[in-house]
């Protein structure tokens, strides 16, 4: 659905977007991390025909930048990170202004549709100026869906929600996901990355790595499972170091910290030999690093 080759963008002196290249297939949810400044928002505003690339090309369903930028602005959605809403008109009249610039049809239905499913139903008729920010939020968010876009660009969309909103706008994303449609997500918060994203994308002025966030934890941190036990000691890490698929184990307190390639596969294993040399094993778990940690070790090798 995305294609992009070489995507460049220069500022004067400023490199904001260095030769990207990624394809985004449809009905992924792609999560785009980066610090400030990194050149986030300078990708969406290409993709979605906002300004112009310096150099490479893209395409967005089908469609090429710089060549049929009316027919993008039409098929995509766009949750822009300051989202400006006429303060001085209603939340329904906000909509039914995009509505039409959109040429939906059935407008009115669309706006009372998204409106309901994002809790501001009961303020339509108070002015956008008299919404907290978290409200201006979900009511960007509902005209950025109001043409039903099959792809969606959608930068920091829970920013200032508090939690139980975000967690309204966490779950309104996974069932956008399930109609099928292709999300473009920027956002600083990682924690929501991991649940939402098939794959991430981690950028700063150039794309450091690209796969999912259980590749990358592995790929950076190794996969360690944890053999809580009775009691560990040494004659039993042996035992376990033996095994030719084990990578590394350490003793802690009564834990055993296995570094496997593989742990559905070789965990069976290491139990036998641990029951098998009189170890009395309690239960067993895998210790996972957060997307916070991955993040942060790529950018700062960065």
């Amino acid at each position: 659905m995305i294609h992009t080759e070489t995507l460049t963008k220069r500022f004067k002196e400023v490199l904001a977007v260095d030769n990207l290249s990624l394809d985004i297939r449809e009905g992924e949810v792609f999560g785009f991390l980066g610090p400030n400044g990194a050149g986030k928002t300078t990708t969406v505003r290409m993709l979605t025909s906002l300004i112009g690339p310096t150099a490479g090309t893209a395409t967005v369903a089908g469609f090429a930048i710089g060549r049929q930028d009316t027919d993008i602005r039409r098929t995509v959605g766009v949750l822009t990170e300051t989202p400006g809403m006429y303060d001085n008109l209603s939340a329904e009249v906000n909509l039914r202004i995009f509505a039409d610039l959109y040429e939906v049809n059935d407008a009115a239905g669309q706006v009372e549709k998204y409106l309901k499913m994002l809790g501001l139903y009961d303020r339509r008729l108070d002015t956008a100026g008299t919404f907290s920010k978290g409200m201006k939020q979900k009511l960007a968010i509902a005209r950025a869906l109001l043409h039903e876009p099959k792809i969606i660009f959608l930068d920091e969309p829970t920013a200032a929600l508090d939690p139980e909103a975000a967690h309204l706008v966490r779950d309104f994303i996974a069932e956008l996901k399930k109609e099928g449609r292709t999300i473009f997500l920027c956002t600083h918060n990682l924690d929501e990355a991991d649940r939402l994203c098939d794959r991430i994308g981690v950028f700063k002025s150039r794309l450091l790595v690209l796969d999912t966030p259980a590749n990358l934890r592995a790929s950076i941190f190794g996969r360690k499972v944890v053999f809580h036990l009775r009691a560990a000691d040494d004659r039993l890490a042996q035992a376990v170091r033996s095994l030719n698929f084990v990578r590394e184990v350490k003793v802690v307190e009564n834990k055993l910290l296995v570094n496997l390639e593989d742990p559905e596969a070789h965990n069976p294993e290491i139990v036998r030999v641990l029951v098998g040399v009189g170890a009395e094993v309690q239960f067993v778990g895998e210790l996972r690093h957060s997307l916070e940690d991955v993040y942060l070790q790529l950018v700062k090798a960065a």
